[in-house]
C-alpha cells in the first residue's frame, strides 16, 4: 500500500482510505451490512472487477473489513466492516453534508442506486415527533425504498409497503433536492416529480428551504 510518508494522522488515514473507490466500498457496507462481491460490484457502477478485488484485499489487510464464509443456502463469501471500519461512519456523514453543494450541477448521466437514499434520509428530522407513524415510498430507481417516520426518528429500508401514506415517483435529483432543502415540494412537482397521498406525511420530513443571502 502506498504511503505519504508523513508523521501526521490525517496522512496516515489517507494512506489507508485515500485511494479511489475505497470510501465508496465503505459506504456500501455501512448502508447494506454484509455484502457479496456481486452486491458490491452492483453498488459501485464503473469499478473494474480487478480493482474491486484489489481494494477489498487492501481493506482487509488494513483491518477495515473481514470475510465471512456464509453457510448454505447462501454459500458464498460475505464482506463485513470491522469495528475499525465502522468507525468511518461519521466521516462518510461529514462527506455527505459537505458534498451536497456539488450535487446541484451533477451530470444527468450520473448513476444512482436506491439504497443511496440512506444518508440523505438519515439527515432528515421528524418535524412532528409526537405525530403518528408515517411511511413514504420513494420510486426513483430500479428498486423502491420506504422512509419510515415514527417516535421522532426517520429511517429507510429497501422494498415497498402495502399502503404508504405518500408516494414520490420521479428523478432522484428532485427528491434529493427536496431533502436537502434546495427546492420545495411545489418546485419539485413543477419539475416533474409525481407526489401522491397525504401531503402532511411528506411535510413531516422536509426541511426549511435554503434561502440565499
Amino acid at each position: 500500500m502506498r504511503s505519504y510518508g508523513e508523521f501526521c494522522s490525517i496522512a496516515k488515514a489517507l494512506d489507508v482510505v485515500g485511494d479511489r473507490w475505497t470510501l465508496l466500498i465503505v459506504r456500501e457496507l455501512l448502508i447494506r451490512g454484509g455484502c457479496r462481491y456481486t452486491d458490491l460490484k452492483e453498488g459501485l457502477p464503473g469499478i473494474a472487477t480487478n480493482l474491486l478485488s484489489e481494494r477489498l484485499r487492501d481493506l482487509e489487510s488494513a483491518g477495515l473489513i473481514r470475510r465471512e464464509e456464509a453457510p448454505p443456502p447462501v454459500a458464498t463469501t460475505l464482506f463485513h466492516l470491522t469495528e475499525t471500519g465502522a468507525e468511518l461512519e461519521p466521516v462518510l456523514e461529514a462527506f455527505f453534508r459537505w458534498g451536497i453543494r456539488y450535487m446541484v450541477d451533477a451530470p444527468e448521466t450520473d448513476e444512482f442506486r436506491a439504497h443511496w437514499f440512506a444518508f440523505p434520509v438519515r439527515s432528515l428530522r421528524d418535524n412532528d415527533p409526537d405525530g403518528p407513524p408515517v411511511s413514504i415510498e420513494l420510486r426513483a430507481a430500479s428498486s423502491p425504498v420506504v422512509v419510515e417516520v415514527a417516535d421522532g426518528k426517520t429511517s429507510m429500508r429497501l422494498g415497498s409497503v402495502a399502503e404508504p401514506d405518500a408516494i414520490l415517483c420521479g428523478q432522484p435529483r428532485l427528491i434529493l433536492g427536496m431533502f436537502a432543502g434546495l427546492i420545495t415540494a411545489d418546485e419539485a412537482v413543477a419539475l416533474g416529480l409525481d407526489v401522491s397521498g397525504d401531503a402532511g406525511a411528506l411535510q413531516r420530513i422536509l426541511p426549511e428551504p435554503v434561502t440565499s443571502a
